[in-house]
């Protein structure tokens, strides 16, 4: 029988979930590119979108933490044979997740305002934030009942599903962006910033719809909802709570980084945009192995497997910085190409192409953390990831990112400061996986 470690079986978890990792940020690369070259107030516009999109994408995190919660309980049971103990959860979960989006809407999309402020917005980008999120939070259900189910998918170690959902949901995006941004004469009227909240909006509807489908028609579960509570669904809330906790300590650093960057000026939140989009394209296409981790450690787990749970660590490593240093060189090619993708204009290219090199010095260390997250998630070790994350955001990232402001660094400081947060994340699950559990695999 082929072992769950094989370089097949992790690329067969892997390959599908890098494409459907990359489809996600992909719709948010798609709006910057195609709003980045609106010919009137393209520099405004691009700023807006990115500081929308950190925000969404802040928010996003912090509340589908359900989405790997569930992959974790689910691969271990599937592990232990006992799939059947969760059937009553999944559905729990689901709605959950439901009910959850509509607080977080309620409780941002008539703040908006407000919320943008505090990004330090102001004027034209202010405005172009409000209007553009007023649309785009209308997707946060669509967005996190889709993630819930894409998490049975993974923990059933399937992450096909989820990949042609992505597709899809991308597929639909990019169309949408040039019809609606620029629209058609004598058809369409261009929308320009709005047009691109309302492609987005269709994608996640699109993936919505299809997640539903192979749910019903590929898993084993149903959305009947018990009115007796699962009893697993207390740990499953207590590690997804774990995980909002961390996921808000990791946006505050993101939330911070583009506070300081506005602060700036257009010019540089222009430029932070392009870089933070293009680093968290990285990051999800370097998360396919994690996901991967994510699914084969939690099955290892449930059957105890401790042998092959280093080795799955020692394989997804290798994985995991190959696609790193592939991005690099890739990029290293197209270095002074990559900014005109986004805007042409060349103090945003200049400031973007002055930094750009430290996001991708910092990949291979990158996805050791990643990679490890994956692993730790699966293992069900929400509350060490908490607390890491933790440290690395405020004994790491912040003091760094104060002292480069002090010396006037801009965006040199706010990347250093990056790579200083990754360094921190990376070290402790590296320590920590080695204590605990090198000593279980002989």
């Amino acid at each position: 029988m082929e072992s769950s470690v094989s370089f097949k079986n992790i690329n067969r978890i892997a390959i599908p979930a890098i494409i459907a990792g990359i489809a996600e940020p992909l719709i948010s690369l798609t709006d910057i590119a195609v709003i980045g070259n609106v010919e009137k107030n393209s520099v405004e516009a691009l700023a807006a979108a990115g500081i929308v999109g950190s925000f969404l994408s802040a928010i996003i995190w912090i509340v589908a933490q359900t989405k790997t919660a569930i992959s974790a309980i689910v691969s271990q049971h599937l592990g232990a044979n006992r799939i059947h103990a969760v059937k009553t959860l999944i559905p729990q979960a689901i709605y959950f997740n439901f009910a959850f989006s509509l607080v977080i809407y309620a409780t941002t999309a008539f703040f908006a305002e407000s919320i943008f402020s505090a990004y330090n917005a102001e004027g034209l980008i202010l405005q172009y934030s409000e209007d553009y999120y007023q649309i785009r939070a209308l997707g946060y259900p669509l967005t996190l009942v889709t993630f819930a189910i894409f998490g049975v998918f993974r923990g059933l170690q399937n992450t096909l599903w989820a990949m042609k959902c992505s597709l899809a949901g991308a597929a639909v995006n990019v169309g949408l962006d040039f019809l609606l941004v620029y629209g058609i004469d004598g058809f369409i009227p261009a929308m320009h910033l709005k047009g691109a909240a309302y492609a987005s909006l269709a994608a996640q509807g699109t993936m919505l719809v299809m997640a539903l489908w192979f749910f019903f028609k590929k898993t084993p579960f149903h959305l009947k909802l018990s009115l007796n509570i699962n009893p697993r669904l207390k740990g499953l809330l207590l590690m997804a709570a774990n995980l909002f906790v961390r996921t808000a300590a990791l946006n505050f650093a993101i939330y911070l980084a583009n506070a300081y960057a506005t602060d700036y000026g257009k010019n540089y939140i222009a430029a932070q945009s392009i870089l933070m989009n293009i680093w968290l394209f990285f990051s999800f296409f370097i998360d396919g192995y994690a996901n991967a981790g994510n699914a084969i450690g939690g099955k290892l787990l449930g059957a105890r497997d401790y042998r092959n749970l280093w080795e799955l660590s020692k394989k997804i490593s290798k994985y995991a910085v190959l696609i790193a240093f592939m991005l690099m060189a890739i990029c290293g090619l197209f270095y002074n190409q990559i900014g005109l993708v986004f805007n042409k204009d060349m103090a945003v290219l200049a400031i973007f192409s002055s930094v750009f090199w430290i996001v991708l010095l910092m990949q291979p260390v990158n996805a050791i953390a990643f990679m490890f997250d994956g692993i730790f998630k699966g293992l069900g070790e929400a509350k060490y990831l908490r607390n890491l994350l933790l440290v690395a955001t405020f004994l790491g990232f912040t003091p760094a990112l104060l002292i480069s402001d002090y010396y006037g660094l801009k965006l040199y400081g706010i990347w250093i400061a990056f790579f200083v947060w990754m360094l921190i994340r990376s070290a402790g699950l590296v320590i920590k996986f080695r204590r605990k559990y090198l000593q279980k695999e002989v």
